[in-house]
């Protein structure tokens, strides 16, 4: 690993950099996308019922998803300005820190989620006891893995805030070989393996995040780690207002990505309310779009890494060259996609389906969607960089305001009681992206990030 991060960067130097880290961060996602898409299909010849247990037990394994990725976030921001500074002592405490207390707390969630599943469930209904039975076999199972889950999300946030996206995205596939291979044997009993159905295919999930995170764990201890071999009696002893400090930034994050979460199982029963084909067009117009969000997620992780490493390094002037090169890529790239969406629409979603009713209702999405990927993808940059710079309210609040203030109450109230179709919710979407893209832009220029007080000193060497 580097031991100094040259902040007298040529512009080819500069580009490199950038793309270094969002080509492997896109091509994990969309590895991370068609391995779940080719483990569902698989479970999906199981029966109806096993589909839905395991899209009931997501929705609650996601909420710790989302905590920890908030705490992740945390820990990229104070080690990207911590790498940035070349302050390698306060590097290693922070990934100390956020390693020892997040296996912690995953390990008490993990006991909580096992002996409360059915309780955690119950909040779909109980009208279906067979589907309950089977989610909660499902969640029990695959609760083992959430402690695996989380090293990797550190892993991930740690090497990220180094500027490192090649060594998660291999080790992603790792994971999801082994996954798919796993599934295939232990759901119908091939490679020498049990048959064990659903229960096989959380076992199988469970096992890869353990692979993972073991993996990672070398990344990270190797002698060429941040770690590094530096095992020291410190490694074990939780120093309570340091980890304050790194969830204290994180948790707008968390609380960011669970709006989220919450908001997408209210949006899917308002859409599920015009029916199946409606709902159907919705998740394979969604899938289509990932072809912009997935790439403009990583020019957001992006700017969060470099822009906190310039600010780690006091160089104002380099974390401007940062971001105005990952604005100007983030647009190139959204305008190729805008494209796409808008003047192909029909013919995207039929590579998908070949239901007339749902690429005509999914065509209509997209169209809505692609008229609106710039301000989208403006603002997911926008959001990136304030992470960087410490302030990950910011991105919170701009959520908050878009997906409760315009998104979920309007396609709620317009389809309910004023009785408009479902191109509303369409509208109603686009209309959110827009609002937020301003509001990003507005809280962007309030909060002069290139003169934010770096925050990684608040941890001691």
């Amino acid at each position: 690993m580097d031991t100094k991060i040259s902040t007298n960067l040529t512009e080819i130097e500069l580009r490199k950099r950038i793309y270094a880290m969002i080509i492997p961060i896109t091509l994990e996602s969309i590895l991370q996308m068609s391995s779940g898409i080719i483990a569902m299909g698989m479970i999906g010849r199981i029966d109806t019922v096993s589909v839905a247990a395991v899209g009931l037990s997501t929705r609650i394994t996601q909420i710790i998803w989302a905590l920890f990725r908030g705490v992740t976030t945390g820990a990229t921001v104070f080690v990207a300005q911590a790498y940035g500074a070349n302050d390698w002592g306060k590097l290693r405490k922070i990934v100390q820190q956020t390693l020892l207390s997040s296996i912690l707390v995953v390990l008490a969630l993990q006991q909580l989620v096992f002996w409360k599943a059915p309780t955690l469930l119950s909040i779909f209904g109980k009208n279906n006891p067979l589907l309950l039975e089977n989610s909660a076999l499902y969640l029990r199972t695959i609760s083992f893995g959430l402690p695996f889950l989380a090293i990797m999300l550190v892993v991930t946030g740690v090497l990220q805030g180094t500027g490192n996206a090649k060594t998660p995205m291999k080790i992603a596939v790792i994971m999801n070989i082994i996954n798919i291979a796993l599934n295939y044997g232990l759901i119908y009993g091939e490679l020498g393996l049990p048959a064990l159905g659903l229960k096989g295919s959380a076992i199988a999930t469970a096992t890869a995040q353990f692979v993972a995170a073991m993996i990672g764990l070398y990344i990270l201890f190797n002698k060429r780690g941040v770690l590094g071999f530096r095992i020291d009696s410190n490694l074990y002893k939780i120093n309570f207002k340091q980890v304050w400090e790194i969830y204290r930034v994180g948790g707008p994050t968390s609380f960011e990505s669970m709006f989220w979460q919450v908001s997408a199982i209210i949006l899917t029963k308002i859409i599920l309310s015009f029916g199946e084909t409606a709902l159907a067009a919705y998740q394979l117009g969604f899938q289509v779009e990932s072809i912009s969000f997935m790439p403009a997620a990583g020019f957001g992780v992006a700017a969060t890494a470099f822009i906190g490493q310039a600010l780690g390094a006091k160089d104002p002037q380099l974390s401007r060259r940062y971001l105005r090169e990952i604005v100007k890529g983030s647009m190139v790239l959204t305008s190729i996609s805008t494209a796409i969406l808008i003047f192909l629409p029909g013919k995207a979603m039929a590579l998908l389906t070949d239901q007339p009713e749902v690429i005509a209702l999914g065509a209509t999405y997209l169209l809505f969607m692609g008229l609106v990927q710039v301000p989208q993808n403006l603002a997911g940059v926008l959001n990136g960089a304030m992470r960087g710079a410490g302030y990950t309210r910011v991105p919170m609040i701009v959520a908050g305001a878009g997906l409760w203030g315009i998104r979920i109450p309007c396609a709620w109230i317009l389809t309910k009681y004023f009785g408009w179709g479902i191109t509303t919710i369409w509208a109603t979407m686009a209309v959110d992206l827009v609002v937020r893209c301003i509001l990003s832009l507005t809280l962007f220029k309030r909060y002069n990030i290139y003169e934010a007080e770096v925050i990684y000193q608040q941890v001691e060497a």
